[in-house]
């Protein structure tokens, strides 16, 4: 794709969208943040505001995206992202996987722009595949407390397929495995802001079960580094985006009350249904195709993430 030019944004306003509007900014581009503020924030990009090439719509994308003039590039963010919130928002998740993804599809048809779809690694399920590859077709319960998320996006894939095959869109599917940094919620459930939460405030840090389940976690600006890449390929994907370092949770939650001076004091909280218990990228894809791979290592990401909280105890 030939640059500058205009990329749209859905949930632009998010803890990703936020750090995805400012890498296209830096390359050139114009960008418009098309957010409902559901669970984003005008916080996240209120540094953006004075900057002539960036604009913003506080709209629903699942009502619709009728936008006027030039358009490049579709990056389609938009949907609650945690547990916590996809569970509050049950039937909006579904609506945006569903019909917000038609709405951004849409756009992309009519402008002739490549369109990327920010998939999961929820796809995946509790998966029996170890590390997981983008050839593995998963382990998802369709009626289970994660359904809402795992089959929206599901969903979301099929349908940018569709418009692939059908309408010849420029598609490209990204799937995201567990990401961190500033600007993530401290109450939006997952587990890095949460155990730093915890830390900062003194309080037990609550690790599910016994702490074994795994989790993979990469560093926001490195993640936004990955979905760029794809942008700006021809790739159709699906491509795993994430660090292939492995941590149990119980480790990930001394490392991070190390990190911030505290000692770890753990409280065993029940696991949830359908927690996965192993969760790791194989990302040999993104290496050979977008030339990606993650380089902020794991306590360089969370120092700069609890210096952030630090900073921002309101969040």
């Amino acid at each position: 794709m030939a640059e500058p030019g205009r990329a749209v944004v859905t949930g632009g306003a998010g803890f990703v969208g936020s750090w995805l509007c400012e890498a296209l900014l830096s390359r050139g581009m114009h960008v418009l943040c098309v957010d409902n503020l559901i669970t984003g924030s005008k916080h996240n990009v209120a540094h953006l505001i004075d900057d002539p090439a960036f604009e913003m719509l506080w709209l629903d994308v699942s009502e619709g995206l009728a936008l006027e003039g030039r358009v490049d590039l579709v990056m389609h963010l938009a949907s609650p992202a945690s547990p916590v919130d996809y569970q509050r928002h049950q039937l909006e998740t579904l609506r945006v996987g569903s019909l917000g993804t038609m709405h951004a599809l849409e756009l992309a048809r009519r402008s002739d722009a490549r369109f990327v779809l920010a998939s999961t690694s929820e796809v995946y399920g509790d998966p029996l595949q170890h590390p997981q590859s983008e050839t593995y077709w998963g382990n998802v319960n369709p009626v289970g407390p994660r359904s809402m998320y795992d089959e929206a996006k599901r969903f979301a894939e099929a349908l940018t397929t569709a418009y692939r095959e059908v309408h010849r869109v420029r598609t490209g599917i990204a799937r995201i495995f567990n990401t961190y940094g500033p600007r993530m919620r401290s109450d939006d459930g997952r587990v890095v802001p949460t155990f730093i939460r915890q830390a900062l405030n003194g309080q037990r840090l609550t690790v599910a079960g016994d702490g074994s389940q795994t989790r993979s976690i990469c560093y926001v600006t490195d993640l936004v580094a990955g979905l760029v890449a794809l942008a700006m390929s021809e790739e159709p994907g699906p491509v795993n985006l994430g660090n292939p370092e492995e941590s149990t949770v119980l480790a990930l939650a001394e490392r991070i009350a190390a990190l911030t001076g505290r000692r770890a004091q753990v409280k065993s909280v029940s696991l949830p249904v359908d927690d996965p218990q192993r969760r790791c990228p194989d990302i040999s894809l993104a290496r050979a195709l977008l030339k990606w791979s993650p380089k902020v290592t794991a306590d360089d990401g969370l120092r700069q993430t609890i210096e952030w909280f630090r900073r921002h105890p309101e969040r």
